[in-house]
């Protein structure tokens, strides 16, 4: 009964195996840049790109249909144009750079539901808002695999620069570390994993499954490292729950997958070993027998 249950799918079913290498690609990579992105003070600013995809993978819709590479070429500029264009008109105006990107991210969000409600049908909008796991082709997927290898190298080549940054940026400077150089690879990895991530979770589920894990590893990892190692983990694990469980009860796996990591992070915030709420206010229980 279990092996019906947890097996069976990917034994029967060749789209469940591929959407379970999707899976287990988006979370190896979704550990790091979550918990950077929560150390950096960005999660909002994850989210916001992610909504700034849209108008570019609408452009590339709206001109080729439902053409892969179009539409990630398509998002990647645009994620890429509102991040830089944030960041200008915060330093040339009084303009705060949080509000000069909700600014952009809303008129971007806007813009890609227009577009593609001139060209598509409804079908066609929430395939991109929501994605389409199940349905994933060998394109996507190894355009997700390509993008999660690139990913890990490059963090592995900038992650002592990050982690420094993150904690005593005062001290990169003094040393003359490449901060700047590190900030702006993060970046490009983040609009390339929100690009990759489209087709598996769509525009507005992809950012949630680098941010809920993240949050939810804070609560029980004290280091950086057992952070992203448990970050990675926890996605790994909604992301297959997640899978399972939008086959089994018909449901869209993206937001399947999502709200599994929303109910880990729940359970972090309640009952985490650092800071968790139970923790917080009965500090003896745990020492009961």
């Amino acid at each position: 009964m279990l092996a019906d249950l947890l097996i069976a799918p990917f034994v029967d079913f060749a789209f469940m195996r591929r959407a379970l290498v999707a899976v287990i690609a988006v979370a190896l990579v979704a550990g790091p840049l979550g918990v950077f992105l929560q150390l950096r003070r960005m999660s909002l600013m994850g989210d916001a790109l992610a909504h700034a995809i849209l108008p570019g993978v609408a452009i590339g819709f709206f001109l080729f249909g439902l053409d892969l590479w179009a539409m990630s070429v398509g998002g990647l500029v645009a994620c890429l144009a509102v991040a830089l264009l944030s960041g200008a008109v915060a330093r040339l105006t009084a303009l705060k750079e949080d509000t000069s990107l909700a600014a952009l991210y809303l008129v971007s969000l806007a813009s890609g539901v227009l577009i593609v409600s001139l060209r598509g049908s409804t079908r066609d909008l929430l395939h991109i808002l929501f994605g389409s796991l199940l349905s994933i082709g060998s394109d996507a997927l190894m355009l997700v695999a390509a993008v999660t290898i690139l990913s890990l190298i490059a963090f592995a080549i900038i992650y002592r620069t990050l982690v420094v940054e993150c904690f005593d940026p005062m001290f990169l400077r003094a040393v003359g570390g490449k901060g700047a150089t590190a900030h702006m690879v993060f970046l490009i990895l983040i609009a390339l994993n929100l690009v990759a991530a489209i087709q598996a979770l769509g525009t507005l589920m992809a950012v949630g499954f680098m941010i809920l894990p993240a949050a939810a590893s804070r609560f029980w990892a004290q280091s950086v490292a057992g952070m992203i190692a448990l970050s990675s983990g926890l996605a790994l694990c909604t992301g297959l729950i997640g899978l399972l469980g939008s086959y089994h009860l018909d449901l869209p796996p993206g937001p399947a997958i999502v709200l599994m990591a929303g109910l880990a992070y729940a359970g972090s915030v309640l009952a985490g070993r650092n800071g968790g709420l139970l923790r917080r206010f009965f500090p003896g229980a745990h020492l009961q027998h």
